[in-house]
């Protein structure tokens, strides 16, 4: 395809795009308050277009990125947002992940008479609490009401100026409220980043030429993932797989030539009273991350991805959730499970390519309370796990894989923050799926409690392991437990909440990754 810019600029424009969008990260990072954000780096920031097209994005959290479009969709519908303005949301059923997910959105004009917005800048970031009924907002509710509070698309800075009754607002409903309000300030400081950056790359190639380069990328994109999807031999590629329940979740992938695909959910189960729901924004990152996986690191990582995929879910399923069913776990692990069924329905069509299955859950721990001199804290962190094997060698062992691109907390900062002490952690022997080439260990990670708190545990993969391909063999499943002070050891299910006194210990020992091919 023939245009009138030259190849090497549009490269440079893309390399330009995606290092503001980690700067963008970088500070957020920098300037965060919490553990979550400042060293496990639950966050994800991206660029979009006046259309509210996505015309870059970070390596950050995949189940981020891929609904952030949506969500961006729902602050131009309700907000009009004007120069100096951020706005915030984290409403799932509007293009939200789950409700500690929160967004912030500001416009970026290039010039001072501009009526409308030239780009829009935005990132999102996992809060250690966000309201509710339990600590960390993760809780086992029965629905949304109860797992915290739910923003619409509402301006918390107008003009440049906080708007003081949303901040009381906000604040007054979230634990430890001055670590909250120091994250957002975080997530404000990496917009003006990120706005200032745009500002410099449309006086270095100038602001036309920006937007055409940004229209090419997306086309280029496009064109890209049509050419990786047109390797894939025409045909319909089926796979059932289960959140623990179990909870089936069936895919039907065709692919059509000429490079087009089409994504068939309609056979999942209901959406269900608990919170494993996922909102249909969050099923769409999950599509997304794999299409990505298939298109290669080659490929822009924008809107023009998408293009070639049509998404078919179905309205009140698991994977299409509708209020006020609870979501808290769709984000963590029914996308995990997505990824499962679309690597599964793929493995026939490329099986040189397609590994088998990570853990498949993220071991959402939470822990929150009073701390002795009476200070609120919350605690929240996801386990890694072991990854599948594939054709080209074993599994990583002790990592976050798919959805979640986060890491661990470390030690010193866990401790030094929070009245937590890490008794163990290790990888865990024997869990990784044997096979020609063997599947990642998991990791056992056991904290003791020196203040007494309220525990949720939010995780899958205990019941159903994950498989293994070409004649591996599944990984071990995952198992929790509390040993209380006394000595006496309480196993955990899957989701469960329980209270805590010094002096006991819960203990994680996540899944491994499946095996692949015969031993």
């Amino acid at each position: 395809m023939k245009t009138d810019f030259d190849p090497i600029q549009l490269e440079i424009v893309r390399n330009t795009l995606g290092a503001i969008t980690d700067e963008m990260g970088a500070a957020l990072m920098r300037t965060g308050f919490s553990p979550n954000i400042k060293e496990r780096r639950d966050y994800s920031c991206a660029l979009f277009d006046r259309h509210g097209r996505a015309v870059a994005q970070g390596d950050h959290m995949p189940v981020h990125l891929g609904s952030m479009p949506a969500a961006v969709a729902a602050v131009l519908d309700d907000c009009s947002p004007a120069a100096g303005d951020v706005v915030v949301a984290n409403d799932p059923y509007r293009g939200g992940t789950h409700l500690p997910d929160v967004t912030l959105v500001a416009p970026v004009f290039l010039a001072e008479s501009a009526a409308t917005p030239d780009y829009f800048v935005a990132n999102r970031a996992h809060h250690a609490d966000i309201g509710g009924a339990t600590p960390g907002s993760m809780g086992l509710a029965n629905d949304i009401v109860a797992e915290g509070l739910r923003i619409p698309p509402l301006h918390l800075l107008r003009a440049g100026r906080p708007v003081a009754d949303i901040w009381k607002l906000l604040l007054a409903n979230l634990r430890a409220p001055d670590e909250r309000r120091g994250d957002l300030e975080a997530q404000i400081a990496s917009l003006h980043v990120g706005a200032r950056r745009l500002e410099e790359a449309a006086r270095r190639f100038g602001s036309t030429a920006l937007a055409r380069c940004c229209d090419l990328l997306l086309d280029y994109s496009e064109r890209m993932t049509r050419a990786a999807l047109a390797t894939i031999e025409p045909g319909v590629y089926r796979f059932d797989d289960a959140l623990d329940g179990p909870i089936p979740i069936s895919v039907k992938l065709q692919v059509r030539r000429g490079g087009a695909l089409l994504v068939d959910f309609g056979r999942c189960a209901d959406q269900v009273p608990e919170p494993l729901n996922a909102p249909r924004a969050v099923t769409e990152s999950a599509v997304a991350y794999v299409v990505r996986c298939i298109a290669g690191p080659d490929a822009p990582w924008n809107a023009g991805t998408m293009r070639p995929v049509e998404l078919r879910t179905r309205p009140g399923s698991v994977l299409d959730a509708r209020p006020p069913v609870p979501v808290a776990g769709g984000n963590v692990e029914t996308s995990q499970r997505v990824v499962d069924a679309l690597l599964g329905a793929l493995a026939p069509a490329l099986p040189e390519r397609i590994p088998a299955a990570s853990q498949g859950t993220m071991n959402n721990l939470c822990l929150g309370g009073l701390t002795p001199a009476g200070r609120q804290w919350a605690y929240y962190e996801t386990v890694a796990g072991g990854a599948g094997a594939g054709p080209s060698g074993p599994g990583e062992s002790g990592i976050h894989s798919h959805m979640t691109n986060s890491l661990n907390t470390p030690i010193e900062a866990l401790e030094h923050q929070l009245p937590l002490r890490v008794v163990e952690y290790r990888l865990r022997p024997r869990s990784g799926g044997a096979g020609r080439h063997q599947g990642g260990r998991g990791v056992v990670r056991e904290i003791e409690l020196l203040a007494e708190a309220r525990l949720t545990l939010l995780s899958d993969r205990r019941d159903l392991r994950p498989y293994g391909l070409e004649g591996g063999a599944p990984a071990a499943a995952g198992r929790a437990a509390i040993r209380r002070g006394d000595g006496a050891l309480e196993a955990l299910p899957a989701r469960a909440e329980a209270t805590l006194r010094p002096g006991d210990r819960v203990r994680i020992e996540s899944p491994g990754g499946g095996g692949w091919g015969s031993a």
